[in-house]
């Protein structure tokens, strides 16, 4: 079975932490999961740019890449310890409301609070 790639922001500090914990389950779990910091990244390959990667995460699986909350999605059912996160969040009326929730809330501030902290290294 292929690895699922998994292609986050490493300079982000709650996207890491975040990160440090799926790796943490998958090592421990066999999962075949690789994780990927975008930094280290051929962009590329991923069909992305450098703007377009920290918008989001991302996923390559299968062969197809996947962005936003899907790909928590696929990352979560490779994880054996948050497989029912995925199953409760994949029914119809709550996967709605945590994309809105991705989408609106959570991914807009974590790229501002990206392009603020890239703003104040300049």
């Amino acid at each position: 079975m292929d690895k699922t790639e998994i292609l986050y922001n490493g300079r982000c500090p709650i996207c890491s932490a975040e990160i440090a914990q799926y790796r943490k389950q998958a090592e421990a779990a066999g999962a075949a999961l690789r994780f990927t910091d975008l930094h280290a990244a051929e962009l590329a390959n991923w069909q992305l740019s450098a703007d377009q990667a920290t918008r989001r995460l991302h996923v390559r699986h299968d062969g197809q890449i996947i962005s936003g909350f899907p790909a928590f999605l696929i990352l979560w059912r490779a994880l054996p310890r948050l497989r029912w996160l995925a199953r409760l969040l994949s029914l119809p009326v709550l996967r709605q409301i945590a994309e809105l929730g991705y989408n609106h809330i959570a991914a807009p501030l974590l790229y501002a609070l990206h392009r603020r902290r890239q703003a104040k290294a300049l």
